[in-house]
């Protein structure tokens, strides 16, 4: 791959504007612009989970979804031109989330999140509702791309069991309080 970048910054973007994908200046706040942000938002948390988990099973399992996560961000600057996520992608969470399930016990309660994977999970809900609503308002969602963002938030809700069950740490239940 040859030089992308030549220079960093432009200016062309000093008055609230980018370039489409078919180079027409668009608004940085529109739809397609907050889906692009929202998962480069949740591409850049998952990539902050690599620095506590070197040595982790999952290390390889997080490098895949990253690379996904830059796919996504190129379906979604190229759509509906470039389809990058396909069923096979989906189902290779849900093989993944299956693995993890056969050494989890099964979860009878809520359970408190904690630490940055259910931060990178709960980002990855928000990702997925900026990806719903901008699908509303007439920018392409490949149905795939959403079955995979879907499907990562729970990936990532097994991890930080998985954690917590590999590094010996108990589960904090949910406990409604009363008049507390």
């Amino acid at each position: 791959m040859g030089n992308r970048l030549t220079k960093i910054y432009t200016r062309t973007g000093d008055n609230g504007t980018t370039s489409g994908s078919d180079g027409v200046r668009i608004l940085k706040n529109c739809q397609e612009v907050e889906a692009l942000g929202a998962i480069d938002e949740l591409n850049s948390h998952i990539g902050s989970l690599l620095s506590a988990i070197t040595r982790d099973p999952y290390y390889s399992y997080i490098i895949d979804i990253q690379h996904d996560l830059f796919d996504i961000g190129g379906e979604l600057s190229m759509s509906p031109l470039v389809p990058a996520i396909s069923e096979k992608h989906v189902v290779r969470l849900e093989k993944q989330i299956d693995e993890m399930n056969t050494m989890l016990g099964p979860l009878k309660e809520f359970i408190l999140p904690w630490g940055a994977v259910h931060i990178a999970r709960t980002v990855c809900r928000r990702a997925e509702r900026v990806l719903v609503q901008a699908s509303l308002e007439q920018v392409v969602i490949n149905p795939f791309t959403l079955a995979y963002i879907n499907r990562l938030s729970d990936w990532l809700f097994n991890l930080a069991r998985m954690k917590n069950l590999l590094e010996g740490r108990r589960e904090i239940f949910w406990q409604q309080r009363k008049n507390a």
